[in-house]
C-alpha cells in the first residue's frame, strides 16, 4: 500500500508558516509532521502532495516522490497532512478502514483507503488543497467513517500546545542512553542523566545548566551550548545551533543551524534562524531564515488574563487558552527592540520597526508605531537579502528560490492592500 500524504484547506489557518512550505513540514516536538508519518510507515513508499508552487522547492529538501502521478500503481492510505499522527492513531486508521472508504472530522478528511483505481481516479486533486467539495466527490466511491477522535490540528498555536509531551514521548522513542559529545566537567545537570543526550562532536561549556527533572534535554550533532546558559527540560535542539548564553525553558524545539540567545519558552523554530541577543521569546512559532533583532520581545499573555484571539481567516479564533505568543514567516526580520503583541502574526519577507500591534502582511515594511505608513517592499529587495541571508550558512539561492518568492509576492497582493501598505520609498 502506498502512503499519499495530503494538504486541505486548513494550510490557510497557518499562514504565514505554510507560505513556504507544506502543513506537514510543520514541527512539533523532536519531529516534523511529515516524519512522524515516516517513522510509522517506514516499510511503505511515501508520496507527498502539496500546492503546485511549493513543488519546486520542497522537491530539493524530500527524498520522496512529489505530485507524482505515475507513482500510484497501487492501493492508496491517504493521511492528511495536519494529523498529528502516533502508533495509536495508525492502529485506530487501520482498524476503520475498509478499501474505499474515509474517515472525516467536522467535514474534513482526515484519512482514507482507495482502492487502486479509486486512487487513479482522484489523486490529481491532491496538488491542490482539498475543500469541502471535495469530500462530497470522494463520497461518490467511498463509505464514510467518523473520524471525532482523531488528532486533527487547525491552528498553528496547537503545535506549539503539543510541543512539550511530544518532546518527552520522542526521546523515549529515539532510546538514546549516553551523549556521544562532550559535557564539560562544571557544567551541572539536574535530574537523571539519562534524561540528557548531547550528539556528536557537541560541546557544552562550564558553567551551563541542564535542568532535566520535568523532561529531557536533547542536543543534536555539532551544537555548541556556551557557558552561562541555562537548559530546561523538555526541551529539543537540533544540529549545529549555536546557544550563546541563553535561557532555554521548557517546551523548545530549535531547528537546526540556528543561533538562540536571550530567553526561550514554549516555543518552535524551524530552524535556520538568528536570535543571537536578548530579548524574551514565549509561545510563539519562528519559521526559517528569521533575524530577530537585539531585545526583541513577543507578549504571550494579555494583561487581563483572558483566553487569545488570533486574527484567522478574516475572523477572530479563540485560542482557548491565555498563552499564545507570535507567529513569524520565513525571511522576517525585526530591529532593535521590536516588541510583539499577544497572537500577532509577521507575514513572509517583512521588516518591521517599533511597536506589532497589528498582523504585518509579507512583504512589509512596517513601522506605524513610529510614525511611517506600512509599505511595500521591493520584490527585487527581498530577492538580493535572501540571497545575502542564505550564503552567510553556506546555502546558495536557486532560481526555485527566487520563483517562489516571486510567486508569493503576487499572491499577497490583497493582504497588502487590506492592510493598507502603500507603494513609496520607505522613510522613518
Amino acid at each position: 500500500m502506498i502512503i499519499a500524504v495530503f494538504e486541505d484547506e486548513s494550510y490557510e489557518n497557518f499562514l504565514p508558516l505554510t507560505h513556504t512550505r507544506p502543513v506537514y513540514e510543520c514541527r512539533t516536538g523532536m519531529l516534523s509532521l511529515l516524519e512522524r508519518i515516516q517513522k510509522l510507515f517506514r516499510e511503505s513508499k511515501l508520496i507527498c502532495f502539496t500546492r503546485s508552487y511549493l513543488a519546486p522547492t520542497f522537491k530539493k529538501r524530500v527524498t520522496h516522490p512529489v505530485n507524482d502521478l505515475k507513482a500510484v500503481d497501487d492501493n492508496v492510505l491517504l493521511i492528511n497532512g495536519t494529523l498529528l499522527m502516533n502508533d495509536k492513531t495508525k492502529q485506530l486508521i487501520m482498524k476503520k478502514l475498509a478499501p474505499n472508504a474515509l474517515m472525516t472530522q467536522e467535514g474534513r478528511i482526515a484519512s482514507a483507503h482507495l482502492g487502486h483505481d479509486t486512487a487513479r481516479e482522484y489523486v490529481s486533486e491532491l496538488r491542490k488543497p482539498l475543500i469541502s467539495l471535495s469530500l462530497k466527490r470522494f463520497l461518490k466511491k467511498c463509505k464514510q467513517v467518523d473520524a471525532s477522535n482523531l488528532p486533527l490540528l487547525n491552528y498553528p498555536w496547537e503545535l506549539v500546545n503539543h510541543n512539550a509531551e511530544l518532546i518527552k514521548e520522542d526521546y523515549t522513542a529515539v532510546g538514546k542512553k549516553e551523549s556521544e559529545g562532550t559535557i564539560d566537567d562544571k557544567a551541572t545537570i539536574y535530574g537523571k542523566k539519562t534524561d540528557v543526550y548531547v550528539g556528536k562532536d557537541s560541546f557544552v561549556e562550564a558553567h551551563v545548566t541542564l535542568d532535566a527533572r520535568d523532561g529531557p534535554i536533547f542536543i543534536g550533532n555539532g551544537t555548541n551550548v556556551h557557558s552561562g546558559s541555562r537548559i530546561t527540560g523538555p526541551t529539543y535542539i537540533s544540529d549545529k545551533v549555536i546557544i550563546p548564553s541563553g535561557l532555554i525553558r521548557e517546551g523548545c524545539s530549535i531547528g537546526p543551524v540556528s543561533r538562540i540567545g536571550g530567553e526561550l519558552e514554549e516555543t518552535i523554530i524551524q530552524g535556520y534562524s538568528n536570535k543571537y541577543h536578548t530579548g524574551f521569546i514565549g509561545h510563539a512559532y519562528i519559521g526559517e531564515w528569521v533575524n530577530l533583532g537585539a531585545a526583541t520581545t513577543n507578549s504571550d499573555l494579555k494583561n487581563t488574563y483572558g483566553n487569545v484571539q488570533v486574527a484567522t481567516r478574516g475572523k477572530n479564533v479563540d485560542t482557548g487558552t491565555t498563552k499564545v505568543g507570535c507567529f513569524i514567516g520565513d525571511h522576517a526580520k525585526t530591529s532593535i527592540g521590536t516588541q510583539i503583541y499577544t497572537g500577532k502574526k509577521i507575514g513572509i519577507a517583512s521588516q518591521v520597526h517599533g511597536f506589532v500591534t497589528k498582523d504585518v502582511p509579507s512583504f512589509t515594511l512596517w513601522a506605524e508605531s513610529l510614525g511611517s505608513k506600512p509599505v511595500e517592499l521591493y520584490l527585487q529587495s527581498a530577492i538580493e537579502t535572501q540571497k545575502r541571508v542564505l550564503a552567510r550558512r553556506s546555502v546558495k539561492q536557486t532560481k526555485e528560490d527566487v520563483e517562489l518568492l516571486g510567486k508569493l509576492f503576487g499572491a499577497t497582493v490583497k493582504e497588502r492592500k487590506e492592510s493598507g501598505v502603500v507603494k513609496k520609498r520607505f522613510t522613518l
